[in-house]
């Protein structure tokens, strides 16, 4: 799809050459022109910029330039240069029908997802409008942002907090579990984005892990046992050892969770619930997956939840010690827990302890 975009791009950007190329003098000329027209949006609390008919950018108000300060020197670029891998390819080639040829009256509403590695993803709603409504053939194009981003974001976890909520009601001995899980979870995995960050040979290793992947983990780790709510409550809260057929019973809520979290946009949901118990010599359940084959966001969060079980005091076991908790962890390194991430775990075990006490029960 990326192939795709790029070659569509440079389409553009040919086909913007063959229709005119504008020189430093006639760029100064049309933003006067534009002056008393956007004023309007120089103080609008929504971002805007407004393009040529070349998708040339002439203008940005103060909220554009605040939303894309990522972006350097946004006036004078071509919108589609800076903007273009946000669209889809038929959003794309719908924009410019719109502005060149006057599809759907000069005017276009649409989304587009704007993502970098070190930024959480933002959503957008896009508005272009041409900039003098009573124009036939306008020459130039508001485009107006409206960041839709946390109301979509509040609005999608309500309702999987709900879920979660339900969960917590069949298991009484949690307690604060699940936030410490994930609060470790997002430590560890902040980490191993500053480790993805740098030009050290294990970089490569963690590249794939950038800003969204931290904001998921520290929401989705909390849902690893969300299965638990189709685990009968005699299993779930028997107080002496299960027995084989109880065992079997219980590791179903594996699946039950990732059936629940099916729906969740990001596979990291369903990774997470469906893998959290895979070992890395692959001993674990419920598909005995090895080594990589296991998502590296459920390894993560298996080291989570193993250390805070550790340390809490339960019906059939004490709580163990920081450092005795950290030791035996350690131990299982290359048998129950990938390597790559104990060496990282290491040098933060610290912080977990600091996590644990911060949210003790």
């Amino acid at each position: 799809m990326n192939y795709i975009i790029e070659e569509e791009l440079e389409a553009i950007e040919e086909d913007d050459d063959d229709i005119e190329n504008i020189n430093q003098n006639e760029d100064l000329e049309i933003e006067y022109e534009i002056s008393s027209l956007h004023n309007p949006f120089k103080t609008s609390v929504f971002p805007v910029l407004i393009i040529n008919k070349q998708l040339k950018i002439i203008f940005t108000n103060e909220a554009c330039d605040h939303m894309f300060s990522g972006f350097k020197h946004i006036k004078g670029k071509y919108f589609f240069d800076l903007f273009g891998k946000a669209f889809e390819i038929d959003d794309i080639r719908k924009i410019r029908e719109t502005i060149i040829n006057g599809g759907n009256g000069f005017s276009w509403k649409g989304t587009a997802q704007l993502k970098t590695r070190d930024t959480v993803s933002v959503q957008i709603r896009v508005y272009i409008f041409p900039l003098e409504m009573d124009l036939n053939s306008p020459s130039d194009f508001v485009v107006m942002f409206d960041d839709f981003t946390e109301e979509n974001k509040k609005l999608l976890r309500s309702v999987f907090l709900s879920l979660l909520e339900a969960s917590k009601l069949k298991d009484n001995d949690t307690g604060n579990h699940i936030i410490r899980v994930n609060e470790y979870s997002k430590r560890l995995t902040e980490e191993l984005f500053k480790i993805g960050s740098s030009n050290d040979e294990k970089a490569l290793k963690f590249k794939r892990i950038d800003a969204d992947f931290i904001d998921n983990i520290s929401f989705l780790a909390a849902m690893h046992d969300v299965g638990k709510i189709g685990t009968p409550d005699d299993i779930l809260n028997k107080k002496g050892p299960l027995s084989d057929w109880e065992w079997a019973v219980m590791r179903e809520h594996t699946k039950n969770g990732a059936f629940i979290l099916s729906t969740y946009p990001y596979p990291m949901a369903k990774e997470i619930a469906l893998s959290h118990h895979e070992k890395w010599n692959g001993t674990g359940y419920p598909f005995q997956l090895e080594g990589e084959m296991i998502p590296i966001a459920a390894r993560i969060v298996m080291i989570a939840d193993v250390y805070d079980a550790l340390r809490m005091e339960r019906c059939y076991k004490p709580s163990l010690s920081h450092d005795v908790s950290v030791a035996k962890i350690i131990e299982q390194s290359g048998t129950h827990f990938d390597p790559s991430l104990i060496e990282v775990f290491k040098t933060i075990a610290d912080d977990f302890e600091l996590i644990y006490n911060k949210y003790a029960d």
